[in-house]
């Protein structure tokens, strides 16, 4: 099942953050609990409009263009991960928005992770989708392959969304960022986090660590971390199951268990993972 096209319901405003310019979607009540959607490597928020855009009737969302991404101009330099983290740090400032649910996919579950290692008390509750970086990712040339893998297992038509933010990116800044994001401590973080997490792993998603490894894992995982996995789904779930994730957001969200939604029969299977006795 892949992305079913809904209307747009966002709108399009701007504001300066140290000096960079960050063009964000936003829609949803005013008065509802803020939720922000932070995008993967080298792309813009577009590719995850549709989860973002099923949550609008229950949360004030927020899908930022971070600075040099998509369509907010290129900043002064080359802006690392803890640099994107005080971007979007700064992004909730300017907006008045002092916690938020944070959702992430790819790279911009490391954005997340290094925002909460900056400052844990902007997020209520994070949801990371196909977390990028770690020994599983390494070396380059390995996360390069295992891109690749995904672009095939991708539909087209998100070929049609990424590319004319990759070539706007550019391959020099690419790379360098591509580098930093695969050597990443993401598992350190999760080992020690401090506020709640649901981490989503597609299981065709080749950028996720091993199964032995996850095993591994979720017997070292702090209680506050739950994993779920997306049976059948590569690694933009963001854009290809926007209706089974929108509806585990949910669940996480109201702190409930995470179950398959009984009025999508169509859904691919969603199950939580328990940790091994």
């Amino acid at each position: 099942m892949t992305a079913t096209p809904t209307p747009d319901p966002f709108a399009w405003s701007t504001v300066r953050v140290d000096g960079n310019v960050i063009r964000y979607r936003v829609a949803g009540p005013e008065d509802a609990p803020p939720m922000i959607h932070v995008h993967g490597f080298a792309i813009s928020g577009t590719y995850l409009t549709p989860t973002a855009a099923l949550l609008t009737d229950s949360f004030r969302v927020y899908v930022p263009d971070l600075p040099g991404f998509g369509s907010s101009p290129r900043p002064v330099g080359s802006l690392g991960i803890p640099d994107l983290a005080s971007a979007l740090r700064g992004l909730m400032d300017a907006l008045g928005i002092e916690q938020a649910v944070l959702v992430g996919n790819s790279l911009g579950c490391a954005i997340i992770l290094e925002l909460i290692d900056q400052a844990p008390e902007r997020v209520s509750r994070a949801v990371m989708v196909g977390l990028a970086g770690g020994p599983h990712n390494q070396p380059l040339g390995k996360a390069l392959v295992q891109m690749a893998r995904d672009g095939i297992k991708e539909p087209p038509r998100m070929l049609i969304v990424a590319a004319p933010d990759y070539l706007r990116y550019g391959p020099v800044r690419a790379i360098k960022l591509f580098t930093r994001m695969t050597q990443f401590p993401a598992v350190e973080r999760f080992l020690s986090m401090p506020v709640p997490v649901m981490a989503v792993i597609g299981s065709e998603d080749p950028l996720r660590p091993p199964w032995r490894r996850i095993t591994e894992l979720m017997a070292q995982i702090p209680p506050q971390v739950d994993i779920v996995l997306f049976q059948g789904a590569a690694h933009a779930i963001n854009y290809t199951h926007p209706r089974e994730l929108s509806h585990a957001i949910r669940q996480y969200v109201a702190g409930e268990p995470i179950r398959m939604d009984a009025g999508n029969p169509r859904g691919i299977p969603v199950l939580q993972l328990l940790r091994p006795e």
